[in-house]
Formats: structure tokens, sequence, C-alpha cells
């Protein structure tokens, strides 16, 4: 999500400070970005000349003291809460006093991670959707003390990078992963229980309800991790049974059968691009 984020940014203008712990790996992001240039290249839908720039706007460091100058700073590390939290309050100490400092979380509270600041105003949500450069939408979450005017900058910053932002209130999941992690909970207790193979499951709600991948295929996509931990904060905010993570799901992160990420999950990914 990250080099996504910041492939639409350099691609819309903007300098950009690509911060990640290891060198390698942002040299890593830094490649992915240029192939996806290459291939807008070839597609025919930006110029030769239009990608140099772009790319000549990344830099990246390991340090978020990188920061020092950013009017915006959007973080898209794992999805934990301690984690997140502890890189805000060092967002906090190395950003200026007025740069806004937004959280792609999918599903944790941006006022419990805007808690770790001494700025929660200038906190917000910025969920983007997977793949960024691709995805039109960016869900735009309103802490307990996030302000007008940071809603008001997110939306505009949103818009410039071609997106279409909306907006939803901090409860777990917002309002995209309430909806869809759920459904695709409920896919995979279908297929632990016996109700249908995984081929009949994604058929169905590809055939029938016209979606582009079905919800097991999605999950591998996704991440079934990721997925499992969405599934905690949601059952953990609302302590409501009905989003208790089903324990096939559960038992294949143990196992480490993670989807896409790790070769293997609903699907066989051992042969993607990539791997």
């Amino acid at each position: 999500m990250g080099h996504g984020i910041a492939h639409v940014a350099a691609r819309s203008g903007y300098r950009v400070v690509l911060v990640d712990l290891d060198e390698r790996l942002l040299t890593g992001a830094v490649e992915t970005v240029g192939a996806e240039m290459q291939r807008a290249v070839e597609k025919g839908k930006m110029t030769a000349g239009d990608r140099e720039d772009s790319m000549g706007r990344i830099r990246t460091s390991t340090d978020v003291a990188a920061l020092s100058e950013a009017t915006f700073a959007i973080e898209a590390v794992v999805e934990r809460v301690d984690v997140k939290r502890d890189l805000f309050a060092r967002l906090d100490r190395a950003c200026p006093r007025e740069t806004i400092l937004a959280t792609n979380t999918s599903s944790i509270s941006i006022t419990r991670i805007a808690a770790a600041t001494g700025r929660p105003g200038n906190v917000i949500g910025m969920h983007f959707m997977n793949p960024v450069p691709v995805m039109e939408l960016v869900e735009v979450i309103r802490g307990h003390l996030t302000s007008d005017a940071t809603i008001e900058a997110t939306n505009a910053l949103a818009v410039a990078l071609g997106k279409k932002p909306i907006e939803a209130q901090d409860y777990p999941g917002f309002i995209s992963n309430r909806v869809l992690m759920p459904m695709i909970n409920e896919a995979i207790t279908a297929l632990m229980e016996g109700v249908a193979t995984r081929d009949a499951i994604d058929g169905i709600m590809k055939l029938g309800m016209r979606h582009p991948m079905g919800p097991l295929e999605l999950a591998d996509f996704i991440g079934l991790d990721v997925c499992l931990n969405i599934m905690e904060v949601l059952h953990d905010g609302f302590r409501d049974p009905r989003y208790r993570p089903c324990p096939l799901l559960r038992r294949m992160v143990d196992a480490g059968l993670l989807g896409r990420k790790s070769g293997r999950g609903f699907y066989d990914h051992s042969s993607a691009p990539g791997r």
C-alpha cells in the first residue's frame, strides 16, 4: 500500500519521501513503482517524460526525521494498533506542528491512534483501496477530535490524487470493512461447514452478484492475516458474536497460509508473477 500511495502522489506532481525500516524494502518499492509506471507508458497512459519526472520526485529514507518538512504524512504499516501508535508518536516529534498525520488503517480507531500524538485535531484516517493506482475510492475517517480543516485538506488531497473521497465516522471497520469482512468471514465459514466448495462459493458470488473476485479469492489477495486482524478489531470493538473470526481463518493464519503473500491460501499462488 505504501508504494502505491507514493506512486499516485509522485504521478500527481507531489514530492514524496518514502520511509521504511530497510533499504532493501525501499529499493524494492521504488522498483515496483518504476515498473508500474513503465507499464502505463507502454499502454499509452503516460509519456516516458512524465514517468521520468514522476520517478524523480521520489526519494527514500529509513529515518522518519526525513519528514521534517512534510506537509502531509500518510502511514501504511502493519495493521496493529501498538505499531501504529508508536509510529504516530515518532511522526508527531518529527513533523512540523501543522503537518496532517493520516493513517491508511482499514479498521483501527483513528481516535486511539491520534491519542499517541499531541495533535489529535490533525490526525485522520485516509484508507486507500488496493491496488492504489487503480482503485478510485479513498475512505476518509474522522476521529473524535479531527478538525474540520483537516477533513477539508484531506478531501482536497484525495481529489488532487485523482481519487474520490467518501467520509465515514470512527467506528470499528468504518464502512468498507464493516460490510466486506463479515462477508468474507461467512464465506470461509460456509467452506468450513461444507456448504459448498471453494470454486462454488466464489463462482456464485462472481456470477450471481457480479463481484469481480469471489470472497475467498479476495481474502487471498488482501492477506488472510489482515482479514483475521480486521475481524478481531470488529469483534473486540463491538463485542458482538456475529464478528467472531471463523476458526478455519484462524487455523490457516496459524499455518502460515496467508494467500498471495505466502504463495498459498485458499488458492495456490506459488507460480504467480513476482514469486
